[in-house]
């Protein structure tokens, strides 16, 4: 009976030690964050970039900042009641 258990267990180990032994050889390097997405190949064109990214005026960040500030006084004021 205990031979059985110890041959499952051993079989088990070993298949967790070969699924370390692929996962650890193909050396992917991931940063922090979420990846970035990609274009299917079927889908991208040759040649062609992706946009870049609209970069946001100082007046448009500080009225988002205001905004957030009006939230967070609300929620403040409404917890002090």
């Amino acid at each position: 009976m205990n031979d059985h258990i110890i041959q499952t267990i051993d079989a088990q180990i070993a298949a967790l030690q070969q699924a370390r032994a692929i996962l650890v050889g193909t050396n992917i390097k991931r940063g922090p964050g979420r990846p970035r997405a990609t274009v299917p190949p079927q889908f991208a064109v040759a040649g062609e970039r992706t946009p870049k990214r609209k970069k946001m005026s100082a007046d448009a960040r500080s009225r988002i900042a205001a905004a957030q500030k009006a939230r967070w006084a609300k929620l403040k004021k409404k917890a002090a009641k």
